[in-house]
Parts: structure tokens; C-alpha cells; sequence
């Protein structure tokens, strides 16, 4: 059994003339085409370094753009010729330049044997199978494409809005299904004759001559009416990223590829000097028959797309930085945001500390200055106290320390009297665990025994401040995990909120409190609030707080309601 290569080639010429001796050398008789874009100065070096192998020939050359019908009129003429010139060959293997054999051909040539009337060939349905990038899926057979999308493309989307608008539509020759798939396939004689003789291939020609990236359709399509017997897949390793570009292999892919045991891989950077000193292996007789497992490398390039785009969780990169759209969380790991629990509870920080084992920070986005856990000026991977530093970038700041830190959880106080910047970061952050004790900013106003009179103004700006923080917080963009009760409801039954808040930051090491933090004495609150509602200011993120909820001076624990006790 004789296979035939079909090469295209537009550059690397070097590359591409080693590749066609292999195949030559190997028995194969090789129909190269080369872009007539590509001068004379550079085809004829090239097509004379070959002139020694009397099976590759080259074929009437076609100027192919891509996307457009020269890269299916190249094939066409090439295929025709190896179907005429060269009657021993039963397999047809289209590949290009930039392509490399990683087993020897003796392998592939004895694989196409057992499978004499099988064409390889990718081809499915836009409808079952959403590939295509760009948006272009059905519309790419009912428009026309006149303009070369890489070169024209201002002329391009222009042209198909104006269809889109108008409602033009072209008509799909009759019997014909639309199929797409990757450009690089290996047909058999019988099939491919079949496609070049057909009696309406000028119908078909002139349809998919007006096609988008006709290459990846027009045998896909046609072998649906000819082939005997489909494996739709293709036999060369060929890798696309998330914008439908193809992947390049590099020296570095070398194992990669070995464990691929595919038959042939591209696109090869053209100074891979190991991978092509490397492949194709030796011939093993017991792994002469071993199917392709192109799987393994599809799991381990899935993963790079995901990290390419997604990324980890709290770290930044260069691609992703400038889009905020391409974030997947603010904090490399959960984090817990207090808002007016120091207030409450003078010593909450190192009560907190106790339970829980947690980094507690102070507040980090105060305006004189960011307080760490230890009051030192600067924290884990050099962040800087600064206060000025902190606020030319607050978010990165936040991202900085997470993922810093990301060994232990991460708490910090917040209020109305912090820098604001960092509100809707918080907000939107699926890692943030948020618990605002609404109005407990009137605490420290309280306990400066300052009049109603001479704290309003201020007790009015922190207000307006933590309202903006709570729209923040209340908005359908918001996606942390969000607690909030006002100062009258948390005094009234504190012991269930910091029994969540532990269990939460704590998680299954968690316990039963048993220690509780000492309240501030709110004794006369209540009257400080009503002289500010006196003098005009109305402080209504308090709540109704009653004198009887403000004596309390002393909490009793309660177990977590889920914890039964038997006798």
C-alpha cells in the first residue's frame, strides 16, 4: 500500500524541504504547492534542492490567503495531480511544511493498510458542535465573503453587517449538509477521486469559493456524499488556543509528543532543533500497532486555556490584568472583611485571634496608615505600611496580601472611616466573606463625650459613607458572601453572629464559644442617639436601639444549635 503527501507550504522553506525528503525517503511520493505569494527568489533555491527525488513533484500554484478559496484550489490541484501521476497510492495524506512525523512512516503506512477503505477526516455539524471563533457558525454558509478577513477587515465586518441588515442569504447546493472540521486530513483514493470527479463539482466549487475558511469545510462537507467509512478525526496533532489560533510546538513539547503517539504534529517552530532531531523515534515492533492517544495531550492543553484565561485565583498576569472581565476572584483564598466589630468590642482583634488561629489585621485601608496584624511597617512580600502606596492601587494592594499570605486566613477591619477605594473590589469578590454591623461608628462618637452638637457633622459623613457601602453591598454585581445587621440587632443577640463568623473563618475546626469578647459599656447610647436625631441628624443605620439592650454589660454563650447533647 502507497501513501501520498500532499504538502503546503508558504515559509520555512528550509524546514519544509527536510520534511519532504523524509517523506520521500520514506516511499512516499510527496506534491508539494507553494503560495504564489512567495517570490521566485525563494521558490526556485527551494524547488531546486529537491530536484534529486524524481516522486516530488509541484503543483500549479494558487495565491492562498486565509480563510479564502485558494487554500481548497491549491489541494484540489495538488490532489489531482497525485491521483494521476502517481496510480499506486491508496491513501492521500494532506500535511504542510511546519509539519512533523513523530513515529516512522512505515507505522502510518501499515496503520492506513488494516483500514484500507477508511477516510480520516475531521467533519461535524455546526449545529452539534460549537468550534468555530468569532460568531460566525451557520452564517459562514449562508453569506458571502468577498473580503480577506486578515487583510480586509474593516471591508470584511462591514460587508456581513450589511447582509446581517439587509437579510441576504445564499442558498446551500441541494443535498448538501455543511460540515466543518480541522483542514488536515487523509482521504482514501477512492474518495477523494470521487470528490474532484463529482459531476456538480462546479456547483459545489463556485458555493464554497464564497464560504468563510472554505478549507475547513469543503472536504468535510463532500466526503459525507462519497466515503465509504468516516473516522472523523484527523491523524495530525493539531492544537488551538481560546482565539482559534494554532499552537506552535517547542523543543520544550518533547515529551509531550512522545506521549502522544500520534503520527504526525503541528505546527513546529521552525528552530526546534531537539524535536526534529528527535522525531520521528525508532520503529518498535510492539508499539507498531498502538492507536493515537491524542487525549493525553488534549487534557494537558484544556489546562493551559483555562490557566491562560482564568488563570489562578488572587494572582495577576500581564494578559489578564487590564480586563476586569477576565477575573475570576480578587483573593487567591477566602477572607473575612469586619466592619464595626472592634467598635463594639474594644479587644475583638486578639479575642478573634484566640478562636480562631486567623491572621486579624487591624484596618488595612485607615488613612494614616495600613495596620498590619503586628504593627509592623511592612508585611509579607514587601508591603509597605504606606498609606499613599497602598491607595495608588488598593486592589492590587488587597491581591498582594491574600496571596502573600494565602497560608493562613486573612482578616481585616473596615469602616466608614477607611479609604473607600476598595469598596466595590470587596463587594464583587467571591472570596470576601463580608459582616457589617451597621451604625457601630456612632460607638467611638459616643465614647468621646463630645456633645450631639459637635460630633453631628461627622456622624452624618460616616453615615453617608456606610450607606454607599451597603448600595455596594446590596447590589445584584455584588458576589461575596454578605452578613449585615444593624448595631441594635447585633447588641441584642451578638453570640449567634460571632458563632458563624468563627465557624466560618475557622471552618471544621471550629468550636463552641466559650470565650466572649467584652462589649462597650453602651450605657446612655440610646439618649446620644436621640440628642443627634435632636440637632437634625438622623441616625438611622443604628437602629432602634433600646436602654435595656444597651445595659447589657455581659453575654451568655450559647451552644451552636446544631451541637445535641445525650445523656
Amino acid at each position: 500500500m502507497t501513501l501520498g503527501v500532499v504538502m503546503l507550504v508558504h515559509t520555512g522553506f528550509g524546514r519544509a524541504a527536510q520534511m519532504a525528503r523524509h517523506w520521500a525517503e520514506a516511499g512516499c511520493p510527496v506534491i508539494i504547492h507553494v503560495d504564489s505569494n512567495v517570490a521566485a527568489t525563494q521558490y526556485d533555491p527551494f524547488a531546486q534542492s529537491l530536484s534529486e527525488f524524481p516522486d516530488i513533484r509541484f503543483s500549479t500554484r494558487h495565491r492562498c490567503e486565509w480563510g479564502t478559496w485558494g487554500m481548497v484550489a491549491a489541494t484540489q490541484d495538488a490532489a489531482t495531480m497525485m491521483l494521476e501521476e502517481f496510480p499506486d497510492v491508496q491513501h492521500v495524506y494532506l500535511a504542510s511544511g511546519a509539519c512533523l512525523p513523530l513515529r516512522p512512516i512505515e507505522e502510518l503506512r501499515d496503520y492506513l493498510a488494516l483500514r484500507s477503505d477508511t477516510d480520516f477526516i475531521e467533519s461535524a455539524t455546526t449545529a452539534d458542535v460549537p468550534w468555530t471563533i468569532g460568531g460566525l457558525e451557520r452564517e459562514r454558509f449562508t453569506l458571502r465573503f468577498p473580503f480577506a478577513w486578515k487583510k480586509q477587515r474593516w471591508l470584511f465586518d462591514r460587508f456581513v453587517q450589511l447582509q446581517q441588515i439587509l437579510g441576504l442569504r445564499r442558498k446551500i447546493p441541494e443535498n448538501l449538509v455543511p460540515h466543518m472540521g480541522s483542514q488536515w486530513w487523509c482521504l482514501t483514493r477512492q474518495t477523494l477521486d470521487a470528490i474532484l470527479q463529482d459531476p456538480n463539482r462546479a456547483v459545489y466549487d463556485r458555493y464554497f469559493a464564497g464560504v468563510w475558511i472554505p478549507d475547513e469545510s469543503y472536504y468535510q462537507s463532500l466526503v459525507r456524499l462519497h466515503a465509504r467509512k468516516i473516522e472523523s478525526r484527523s491523524l495530525t496533532l493539531a492544537k488551538f488556543d481560546y482565539q482559534g489560533k494554532p499552537h506552535i510546538f517547542f523543543d520544550d513539547h518533547l515529551e509531550l509528543l512522545q506521549r502522544s503517539r500520534c503520527f504526525v504534529a503541528r505546527k513546529i517552530w521552525h528552530d526546534a532543533d531537539v524535536l526534529y532531531r528527535s522525531f520521528p523515534v525508532a520503529k518498535d515492533p510492539e508499539r507498531a500497532t498502538e492507536e493515537p492517544r491524542s487525549g493525553r495531550v488534549d487534557r494537558v492543553f484544556s489546562q493551559a486555556v483555562k490557566r491562560r484565561t482564568r488563570g489562578r485565583q488572587g494572582l495577576y498576569m500581564q494578559s489578564r490584568f487590564p480586563s476586569s472581565d477576565r477575573e475570576n476572584a480578587v483573593g487567591a483564598t477566602p477572607y473575612a472583611v469586619l466592619q464595626g466589630f472592634d467598635d463594639v468590642f474594644p479587644d475583638f482583634r486578639s479575642w478573634l485571634t484566640r478562636q480562631t488561629s486567623a491572621e486579624v489585621h487591624g484596618h488595612l485601608f485607615a488613612k494614616d496608615r495600613a495596620h498590619f496584624v503586628d504593627e509592623s511597617t511592612v508585611y509579607r512580600g514587601g508591603l509597605s505600611d504606606s498609606a499613599r502606596l497602598r491607595d495608588y492601587n488598593g486592589k492590587m494592594f488587597l491581591t498582594n496580601l491574600i496571596w502573600n499570605a494565602r497560608d493562613k486566613h486573612q482578616c481585616f477591619q473596615f469602616g466608614p472611616a477607611d479609604s473607600q477605594d476598595i469598596r466595590w473590589t470587596l463587594a464583587k469578590d467571591t472570596q470576601a466573606s463580608i459582616w457589617v454591623v451597621t451604625g457601630a461608628w456612632a460607638i467611638p462618637l459616643f465614647a468621646s463625650d463630645r456633645s450631639a452638637s459637635d460630633v453631628r457633622a461627622e456622624a452624618a459623613r460616616l453615615q453617608r459613607i456606610e450607606h454607599k457601602f451597603l448600595k455596594s453591598l446590596r447590589s445584584p454585581e455584588a458576589r461575596a458572601r454578605i452578613k449585615i445587621k444593624t448595631l441594635a440587632e447585633f447588641i441584642e443577640a451578638p453570640m449567634e453572629t460571632l458563632q458563624t463568623i468563627i465557624d466560618d473563618i475557622a471552618g471544621h475546626r471550629g468550636t463552641a464559644l466559650t470565650e466572649v469578647p467584652q462589649m462597650a459599656d453602651l450605657t446612655g447610647l440610646p439618649d446620644f442617639l436621640q440628642d443627634l436625631k435632636n440637632q437634625g441628624m438622623h441616625p438611622f443605620l443604628t437602629g432602634d436601639i433600646t436602654e435595656n439592650a444597651a445595659a447589657q454589660t455581659r453575654t451568655v454563650p450559647r451552644r451552636k444549635p446544631y451541637v445535641i447533647s445525650q445523656k
